[in-house]
């Protein structure tokens, strides 16, 4: 082919297109490690040149790589924590709450209800045969609460033995409520981690005697500290059962007096088969008490699944909108990655003719502007990692919020920053390949 053709088919391929977009991307000559590694030396050297202006175009990047990883750390944080609430309630539990009413309120339901009572879980336990066991719950009105060592503002509650085994509850010594606890009306009490605390000093509490209101009890359990400490999951109080004494139901039933419209049951916690879906199993358990409470919402059942379910689809919706924002940050740095470039390609002209004319070919111009691009794309992903794990750890420790270290959103942030880098880097990349030897040597 003459010269004339040649020049004539360099003029026809000038313009920029979708096509070249992909020839830079995927016809780059490969180099050895060597070559690669002085490639990478050299686009640090320029870059260093201009040390504000790279910082500057570097903060997008930084920013964007932060913001991911914050989000995602926050967010798989936040989901571990849920699970742990709902371990708290027992996933596959259905809990039945009696409501607290106003006086005049509660009398008119009382006319055609007598609210939540033993009967009802033993009705749902033989009826409903996704139900395996319940367990009731009695508030006690609490005036006074003290050992010889201490005293404390915690309350009472009746429970059945089953209660214990319903929840993930661990003991740090003595042992649960039994059968025969419940049957005797015997006066025992297993105590809160924070109540043992207040009640004991640190003192061994097992063996010891409290006084609740009017009775003494002999503590034959510690429970070990809770999953989470008195917090509240979608409306429902967790951790509560630190700042509690549990006695047995028969005996807060029997030996405690009571509001005389007040239900016999303050909660009723049941057990689902597996398999069972929590939401069938909720209208089921609904449908039932409505027909034993003659229709009266005396009642209100709190589902720990649908729980779940809903804080997952919150999240999952926070996370989705902050990923918005973080890839907004990160086409704002992508685009100040393209705008250095196509400065350093007017500042270097006459170099990139004098490349050319001593025997750089376009796909080794272009491959050298990628390089930098990619490099400065990877530097501002790793400074943005480090900018994401500060900015996590004082979200935790200022807000309070759970973080839990993520390696996807780490590699997730990181690749897509590299990613960008690279791609905003093309178009300069090719504009610098195509200069004209001559027109690029004879610039000043």
């Amino acid at each position: 082919m003459s010269a004339a053709g040649q020049n004539e088919r360099e003029k026809d391929s000038a313009g920029f297109s979708l096509a070249g977009l992909f020839s830079a991307l995927f016809s780059v000559q490969p180099r050895s490690g060597r070559a690669l590694l002085i490639s990478f030396r050299e686009a640090l050297a320029e870059l260093s040149q201009h040390k504000l202006r790279t910082l500057l175009t570097l903060l997008g990047m930084i920013f964007g790589v932060g913001a991911v990883i914050a989000m995602l750390n926050i967010g798989k944080g936040a989901e571990r924590e849920a699970l742990r609430m709902i371990e708290t309630m027992g996933l596959n539990n259905l809990i039945v709450q009696s409501p607290e009413l106003e006086r005049e309120e509660l009398y008119e339901q009382r006319k055609q209800s007598a609210g939540l009572s033993l009967r009802d879980g033993e009705a749902a336990l033989a009826t409903l045969g996704f139900v395996e066991a319940f367990a009731a719950q009695k508030s006690i009105e609490t005036y006074s609460l003290f050992s010889r060592f201490g005293k404390s503002e915690a309350v009472a509650t009746g429970v059945s033995p089953a209660f214990f085994r319903m929840s993930p509850f661990r003991l740090s010594a003595g042992r649960l409520i039994s059968d025969g606890d419940e049957q005797h009306f015997a006066q025992v009490a297993v105590l809160g981690e924070s109540v043992a605390r207040q009640l004991f000093s640190g003192r061994p509490a097992v063996g010891e005697r409290i006084k609740v209101n009017h009775l003494w009890f002999y503590v034959i359990g510690v429970l070990d500290s809770p999953f989470v400490e008195g917090t509240e999951f979608e409306g429902v109080r967790l951790g509560a059962e630190q700042d509690q004494v549990f006695i047995p139901f028969t005996t807060a039933a029997q030996r405690f007096p009571h509001q005389p419209l007040a239900a016999e049951v303050s909660q009723l916690k049941f057990q689902l088969a597996d398999g069972t879906d929590a939401r069938e199993a909720a209208r089921a358990i609904t449908h039932l008490l409505n027909r034993r409470h003659n229709k009266v919402k005396d009642f209100t059942v709190v589902v720990p699944a649908a729980l779940m379910a809903q804080k997952m689809e919150t999240q999952a919706i926070f996370n989705i909108v902050m990923s918005c924002v973080a890839g907004i940050s990160l086409l704002v740095g992508g685009i100040g990655i393209m705008n250095i470039m196509l400065a350093t390609v007017l500042e270097r002209t006459s170099e990139i003719g004098l490349l050319r004319a001593v025997g750089a070919t376009r796909r080794d111009i272009r491959t050298q502007y990628l390089i930098e691009s990619f490099t400065i794309a990877v530097l501002g992903g790793l400074l943005g990692i480090l900018f994401g794990v500060l900015l996590s750890e004082v979200i935790a420790l200022y807000a309070g919020w759970a973080v839990s270290w993520s390696l996807r959103a780490i590699l997730l942030s990181f690749s897509v920053c590299a990613a960008i880098g690279l791609l905003f880097g093309v178009y300069p990349a090719i504009k610098a390949s195509r200069l004209n030897p001559i027109d690029a040597l004879q610039s000043d």
